[in-house]
């Protein structure tokens, strides 16, 4: 009976492999397995570690060590021959073997090579296990390091071999750099924690019931690892959610954030809005009867009171604008004091509860509460105050602050007495730098011999006194949240021989705009338009002066001179016609960055981890900055993927 059944089963496995030939050749991939001798040659290699006997991930085997007999298998290891040639023979036996009493206990013998193995001895073994779905095979393994290089798939690879010391384990793997390390602290372990055998089986457990779940969703078609797609699914659930939950539970809560895992495979998974009318456009090409809402409630997420954060004080009064701007069309409700966690999520459970159709959680570490909320009502419009997050279930949103910066360094080069100005910057955030670069390419503008003195509030309690007491006539400070609120304590300041400062000007945030313009297109339907346009890949609004969303706010007492120069070039940005960026630009270094004939993208401004000449200091490292302001820094840093994470959650 097990001999009938193993020759069926050769038919299907021969069935399978045929297909999976025809299919990869359609596709113009390879479709015998993969070779290593084709791949690689000694001077390639650094060493090779005997490994001994391990159990193999049987997805994880990709080839053979020499050409041999490849074309006999498909690239998945389904056989290619005759049911009648004397390899099918040989393959039933193996087969009758592996459903008898014995079943194939002989190791096979292979070559790992950047996380995939090649078989050199049991092709037929790997062959047969592979027909049955069996998740491992036992093998001798041959470990062939590759030298060390930048490339980011051998760097992944030397942080596996320092996974795999701690941990033992095999089957997650990571095509991007610090994957191991985030996997390491999602579970809640230290950097250099060894796992115990109990840890380990716990682990690999788990991770069986989520790759069940990660195939039926078709995971293995995408350009996603399952270890990529088990880190997206760690930052909504814990780890022990993964055997407490049933199958279908767990189905449900991966299809939860599964737009999240499949924008992972686009090389460029955020789609940036900087202009409100690209939710516009298309609306009125809508079928006609279609139904917008008449009515929403929108619900605002506060970390803190506007009475004790100017911060809060600025989106509170962006909250009033928008009630008097939609009237009855809008209800709105606001929730103060959520943290990070527990209090984030309840606050946001809450609001739901309250019936919001729409919630603005104003400050970027609640992007993880926004992400919970998300993944159990997609029916709620979630956005959360942040920038370069890659979640679809959450939209971002900032504004384009570089552009009044760029106008207060012009105001900044015609005041300043000598050629010294002061800037005060937050944190070595995204957007942060750009900034920088503007106000010094604005001070340059009026005066070439600018030289900007930066400092920053997350490095040190007070940025002013020090630039002041470097002799800097003006100093460009924490920005004001309000139009109406420029003082001597915010914005660009003249610093005065008798002490103190004169206000000149600062760029100001209009959140109220922001968020009329957003309510609006949720209710004239814009914001499905923008889901359409952009398909899997998150959305980061990221509104400028055209908008009028950023503004810039010149005090009474700036000369007349200063004040007109401001009002042409705010002009001109608004009309297009001047670009800060579109220049001539050469960073600390030396090394030009634009020749003056392009234009940057809005990701390669967002993402700036440079200074330009004439900015003297330096974006400060992490361990330079002071533990209260570590926590941004860690979520929004322009080098947050170089961060050591943070343990999270626990794996037992």
């Amino acid at each position: 009976m097990s001999r009938q059944e193993a020759i069926e089963q050769y038919r299907a496995a021969l069935r399978l492999g045929q297909k999976t030939v025809k299919d990869l050749r359609a596709q113009g991939k390879p479709p015998y397995p993969l070779v290593l001798d084709k791949l690689i040659d000694d001077a390639q290699v650094a060493g090779r570690v005997d490994l001994g006997v391990i159990e193999i991930p049987t997805e994880l085997i990709v080839g053979t060590k020499t050409v041999g007999r490849t074309s006999a298998f498909a690239a998945n290891f389904m056989p290619l021959l005759s049911e009648n040639s004397e390899f099918a023979v040989k393959w039933t036996e193996l087969c009758a073997a592996h459903l008898g009493d014995e079943g194939i206990r002989d190791p096979i013998r292979c070559y790992e090579y950047l996380g995939k193995f090649y078989v050199q001895e049991g092709n037929k073994r790997v062959s047969v296990l592979k027909s049955y779905g069996a998740p491992t095979i036992p093998g001798y393994v041959t470990r062939i390091v590759p030298n060390w290089s930048d490339d980011p798939a051998i760097r992944c690879y030397y942080e596996f071999l320092q996974f795999y010391r701690l941990s033992g384990v095999y089957r997650i793997t990571f095509r991007r750099p610090g994957g191991y390390a985030k996997l390491q602290a999602a579970l809640g372990f230290e950097a250099d924690h060894v796992w115990t055998p109990q840890e380990r089986q716990s682990f690999l457990s788990g991770v069986t019931y989520f790759q069940d779940a990660f195939r039926k969703l078709r995971g293995d078609e995408l350009g996603v690892t399952l270890g990529e797609a088990l880190l997206v699914w760690l930052k909504v659930y814990p780890f022990s959610d993964l055997k407490r939950s049933s199958s279908a539970e767990l189905l449900r809560s991966l299809s939860a954030v599964w737009a999240d895992v499949k924008v992972l495979e686009h090389p460029d998974p955020i789609s940036v809005s900087t202009d409100p009318r690209e939710q516009e456009k298309g609306v009125l090409t809508k079928l006609v009867g279609a139904v917008f809402p008449a009515h929403v409630s929108v619900a605002f997420i506060y970390p803190d009171t506007p009475e004790s954060s100017s911060w809060v004080y600025a989106h509170d009064q962006g909250r009033r604008h928008l009630e008097e701007a939609l009237g009855d069309r809008v209800s709105v409700r606001v929730y103060c004091l959520a943290e990070p966690g527990d209090s984030g999520d309840s606050v946001m459970e809450q609001a739901v509860a309250d019936g919001a159709d729409v919630l603005f959680a104003t400050a970027p570490p609640l992007i993880g509460a926004c992400r919970r909320a998300a993944a159990r009502h997609p029916e709620v419009k979630i956005l959360n105050c942040s920038v370069a997050m890659p979640y679809t279930g959450v939209r971002t949103y900032y504004s384009r602050i570089f552009e009044g910066k760029f106008i207060s360094g012009a105001i900044a080069g015609a005041m300043a007495g000598d050629d010294r100005i002061g800037y005060v910057a937050s944190y070595p955030i995204f957007g942060v730098p750009a900034s920088i670069n503007a106000f010094a390419l604005g001070a340059q503008l009026t005066n070439p011999r600018a030289r900007i003195f930066l400092r920053w509030s997350c490095c040190e309690a007070d940025p002013m006194a020090a630039l002041t007491a470097q002799g800097v006539s003006v100093v460009s400070n924490r920005d004001t949240p309000l139009p109406d609120s420029l003082g001597s304590g915010w914005g660009l300041c003249q610093v005065l021989p008798q002490g103190g400062y004169r206000p000149l000007a600062s760029p100001v945030w209009r959140w109220g705009v922001f968020y009329e313009k957003l309510v609006r297109s949720v209710l004239e339907g814009g914001w499905d338009e923008l889901s359409s346009k952009d398909g899997a890949r998150a959305v980061n609004y990221w509104w400028g002066l055209r908008t009028g969303v950023v503004d810039v706010s010149l005090s009474p007492e700036l000369p007349d001179g200063p004040r007109h120069l401001a009002e042409i070039l705010r002009q001109s940005i608004l009309d297009s016609s001047l670009y800060p960026f579109h220049r001539l630009i050469r960073d600390q270094a030396g090394t030009v960055r634009n020749d003056g004939n392009r234009w940057f993208t809005s990701e390669e401004i967002l993402h700036m981890d440079w200074l330009c000449q004439g900015v003297e200091g330096e974006i400060p490292s992490f361990d330079q900055i002071l533990p209260r302001s570590q926590a941004i820094v860690r979520l929004q840093g322009v080098y947050r993927d170089q961060i050591p994470p943070e343990k999270e959650g626990t794996l037992l």
